[in-house]
C-alpha cells in the first residue's frame, strides 16, 4: 500500500541521530544519507519499501509538526518497544504514552508513542502475544 513516508525536520543532524537510534532499537536499516540535500531514508526488511525518509521541507519553508498526523513502525517484539522509545527519549524526544498493552485496539496490541525533536508524532507497536 505504502511506496515511503516522508517526515521533515528542521534540524538534519539532530533528526539523523535520533532516527538511527530509533531504527537500530527496530533492525531498520540505513538505505542512503545524503547530509548536503540534506535527507535519509530507511527501508524495511529485506531492502523493500516502504522506505522511511527524513528531509527539510522541499518547499524551502519552515519544518512544521501536523496535529493529528503519526507514523507508526513495526517491532517484532515487546522489548525492542521498550528499547525504541527509551532511545527516543535519551535522543530529545518528548513521551506520548509510555510502553504497555493497549486492549482497547487488541488484545496484543503493545505500544509506546513519542515525539521526535521536531515534534512529529510517532509510535512503536508490536501485535504479537509476549
Amino acid at each position: 500500500m505504502l511506496s515511503h513516508v516522508f517526515v521533515g525536520v528542521s534540524d538534519f543532524d539532530r533528526a539523523l541521530r535520533f532516527y538511527s537510534a530509533v531504527m537500530g532499537c527496530l533492525g531498520h536499516t540505513l538505505r542512503f544519507c545524503e547530509p548536503a540535500r540534506p535527507w535519509a531514508g530507511w527501508h524495511s526488511a529485506g531492502g523493500q519499501r516502504p522506505y522511511f525518509v527524513i528531509a527539510h521541507p522541499h518547499d524551502g519553508e519552515a519544518h512544521q509538526a501536523g496535529n493529528g498526523q503519526m507514523t507508526a513502525f513495526m517491532a517484532s517484539s515487546r522489548a525492542a518497544v521498550d528499547a525504541a522509545h527509551r532511545e527516543a527519549l535519551a535522543q530529545g524526544g518528548r513521551c506520548e504514552g509510555p510502553p504497555g498493552l493497549r486492549p482497547e485496539y487488541h488484545a496484543h496490541y503493545y505500544g509506546a508513542y513519542f515525539r521526535d525533536p521536531d515534534g512529529n508524532k510517532l509510535a512503536v507497536a508490536c501485535h504479537e502475544p509476549s
